[in-house]
């Protein structure tokens, strides 16, 4: 049954992920050569463990300042057409900024990318253009210096937490079946406007914005409970295990599957685990699936502008040393990926298609495994879907089976040696991951 639900479904997600030729007027699309030229069955035949670890709302201008031979500024220009200096500012800084689709058309401002602090107050207008203490993000940067840092990685959609997450696991964030048009935001509450709530455990109540890519129109307002096909569809086809280690139950902005109708109410669910420190369980009981999808453990250790906690490097530490001190360490790549920009500053425009929501801008991704480069800086154009599609080679899927993203995007065969020997793990040094702690933070973050 899931099959044909597969087949029915698969077309209408091309029509919504991938509308269109890349625009004249932006620069080619830079793959490398490895567009369509699946890596092999035989070099990927040493990776059976895939680890995708995503963060939260900060960009490679924000968290990476100081990587040799990154693409990274020190300056930016104003909405006022002033040149002003990056300034230190906390992870655990007391505030967030507006990152809607509407605030991503502002801050791109035509590929100008000068608009970050249009609307703010004189007082507040120079809050996008920070980046992180070295002293608080110090774990990350060690992992991107010792292993691979991608400085053009873009986020695939133009806008919040919500579909980021569903692009990260499906490629698209097509609102099928009730239209094909993309979600374009986190869920409101139509009686009364205010932010509702995610998933097919949201209420009654709760829907979410919708774009037309041809054109970029609103389209409607659907329930935020969909139906399309998912990676780990193709996973259990191939028999390989997964699970999606996220913050509680029920309707959240990170908890993706639970707004996929067959996942959710079907037995897929229990892949679906309410811990996320239960990942490092696992791992220490043996019991790590083929593919795992880790959400943060809680707002605390997210990176969330807001949040007012420095947590995060010492949560994704935790994760990365438990896989590099266990037997699965020859046999995994982990990828770390913030799921959107969060309003922070960025200067690179991102690359764009004609569909009106693709791509977003520069996210950072880190990529880590014995088999990684070492010291490298990645070049080559990634998006969400370079994810997915390494994944799916990884497995035995062929390269784009999803219909969406995974079609065009490059499968990040750049960042990998699959010919050198394993290289030994050094731990990551960082503060001390609190599981106890983790488990009892509140509830999600709302994205503003």
């Amino acid at each position: 049954m899931k099959t044909i639900a597969l087949l029915q479904v698969a077309p209408l997600v091309v029509l919504a992920a991938c509308g269109g030729q890349q625009s004249a007027s932006t620069p080619p699309l830079n793959t490398g050569g490895t567009l369509r030229t699946a890596i092999s069955r035989a070099t990927t035949s040493k990776i059976t463990h895939v680890v995708i670890i995503v963060q939260e709302n900060r960009t490679p201008d924000y968290l990476f300042q100081g990587v040799p031979g990154a693409d990274i500024a020190k300056t930016a220009v104003d909405s006022r057409g002033q040149t002003v200096s990056l300034e230190q500012v906390s992870l655990a800084a007391p505030y967030d900024l507006p990152h809607a689709h509407s605030n991503w058309v502002t801050d791109y401002d035509g590929g100008k990318m000068d608009g970050f602090d249009r609307g703010l107050s004189l007082r507040k207008h120079l809050r996008p253009f920070g980046y992180a203490p070295r002293s608080e993000v110090q774990p990350y940067y060690d992992m991107a210096t010792q292993y691979v840092f991608a400085d053009r990685m873009f986020q695939s959609n133009q806008a919040d937490s919500f579909p980021a997450h569903q692009y990260l696991i499906s490629g698209t964030a097509a609102a099928l079946p009730a239209t094909s048009f993309n979600v374009s935001g986190n869920a409101f509450d139509r009686v009364n406007g205010r932010s509702g709530q995610d998933g097919c455990d949201a209420s009654s109540s709760s829907v979410v914005p919708t774009i037309n890519p041809s054109n970029g129109f609103p389209g409607p307002t659907p329930a935020p409970c969909f139906e399309r096909p998912v990676l780990s569809d193709l996973l259990d086809q191939q028999s390989v295990t997964w699970r999606y280690y996220q913050h509680g139950r029920g309707a959240g902005l990170w908890h993706a599957f639970d707004a996929i109708r067959h996942v959710r109410f079907g037995q897929d669910y229990h892949n679906v685990i309410s811990s996320s420190p239960q990942i490092l369980t696992d791992i220490s009981n043996n019991q790590l699936p083929g593919l795992s999808w880790v959400i943060p453990a809680g707002d605390a250790y997210s990176d969330h502008a807001g949040s007012q906690s420095a947590k995060g490097p010492s949560w994704v530490a935790a994760v990365v040393n438990a896989v590099g001190q266990s037997q699965y360490w020859n046999s995994t790549a982990i990828f770390i990926v913030w799921d959107d920009w969060g309003g922070w500053y960025d200067h690179v425009p991102p690359p764009q298609f004609n569909n009106f929501y693709e791509l977003g801008f520069r996210v950072p991704l880190v990529v880590i495994s014995p088999y990684a480069k070492k010291a490298y800086v990645s070049k080559i154009q990634h998006e969400f879907g370079s994810i997915l599609a390494f994944s799916e080679e990884t497995f035995g899927i062929p390269k784009g089976a999803l219909g969406a993203t995974d079609v065009r995007a490059d499968d990040l065969a750049d960042c990998f040696d699959f010919t050198q020997n394993p290289r030994a793990f050094v731990p990551i040094k960082a503060p001390p991951f609190k599981k106890h702690a983790a488990e009892m933070s509140p509830p999600d973050l709302e994205d503003p």
